[in-house]
Formats: C-alpha cells, structure tokens, sequence
C-alpha cells in the first residue's frame, strides 16, 4: 500500500524517513514540546529513528498511520501528525500530533490536522473507513485543545487518571469528532 501524500496551501504531508531523524531529535528534545506528551526528552538521534521505524512500521501493520509535517517552501520537518490507533471494527481511530515550538501559533497544527480528517472522512483513509476520531489531552493543555475545538471536536468530559508517565497519572481531557461534524478549515 502506497503511504499517502497531502499538501495545504502551506504544507506537505508525506511519509517519514530516516534522513527526518535529527529534525525529529530537535522537535522533541525540547521540554516544550513534549510537557505534555507520554515520552521523555530526547537526546539521542537513535531515539529518533526508532520512532520514525515505528510509526513507518504501524502504517504497515495497518495499525495506524502518522504524516510527516513539512513547510512547502522548504520541505522542513516540522512535526508530525496522524492516526495511533485505529479500530476498524469500530470505524473510530484516536489523534495525535505535534509541532516544533518554533512554528507554534501560526495555525500549522490546525492547517495539518484538518487535511488529515478531511482526508480520511471523505476517502475513507488509508486503512478503512472512520466516523468517529477522538482526541485526548492533558489537563493545561490549552494549545492543544484549542487545535480541537477549532476543527469542530467536542469536548465529552475528563477521563480520570486514564494516563500514566514520567512516573505519575494523568486526567485526560476527551474530545470527539464524528464524521458529519466535521467542517474543512
């Protein structure tokens, strides 16, 4: 199966590859980046590319399936975003993504984020047909929940202590989006 490539005005999504490896090692060796994310700081590319096999090995699997966020102009790695995991059974998949600290507050994460689900809503992705995608976030996770709320996911409660990394539990915030709601940015 042929990995899906997608472009906005701004950006290009495409598939991963090992020569993304230190560009990903600068995203999330920054504190910033991953406060709220399940991973510790990065600090090795090693890490790196074994994240990349692994999101590049899940699309494989037909498990889930993670883009590569580039700036057009450059082809700069910038994040990554997509589906980590997906249950086709239930034709629902969960969210995720992040972006440099460097390119925040310009509406990439948004810009990115709206592609992928317009795509797999109106294609069926890559892996079967969706209806339902959740999105998850930690508590203080503004930026984050912002990107949602923007692209139409309804916030459906707090799942308590549904969380645990860097040695602690978190609540986290529920956001879901069903096919008929969603409206393309």
């Amino acid at each position: 199966m042929q990995f899906p490539e997608l472009a906005t005005p701004r950006l290009i999504l495409n598939e991963l590859s090992e020569s993304d490896s230190q560009a990903l090692l600068d995203i999330f060796s920054d504190e910033n980046v991953i406060k709220f994310y399940d991973i510790d700081v990065y600090d090795s590319e090693k890490q790196s590319l074994e994240l990349i096999k692994f999101f590049n090995q899940r699309f494989a699997d037909k498990s889930g399936v993670r883009w590569a966020i580039r700036v057009k102009s450059t082809g700069k790695l910038i994040g990554t975003c997509g589906f980590n995991s997906i249950n086709l059974k239930m034709k629902s998949a969960g969210i995720g993504y992040e972006l440099s600290s460097k390119y925040w507050g310009v509406g990439y994460a948004s810009e990115a984020v709206s592609k992928i689900i317009q795509f797999v809503f109106s294609n069926g992705q890559p892996l079967g047909e969706l209806y339902r995608i959740q999105g998850d976030t930690m508590i203080g996770n503004t930026a984050s929940d912002s990107v949602l709320k923007k692209l139409g996911f309804k916030e459906e409660g707090i799942r308590r202590s549904s969380g645990f990394w860097k040695n602690e539990f978190h609540d986290l915030k529920c956001f879901g989006l069903i096919k008929p709601e969603f409206k393309e940015i």
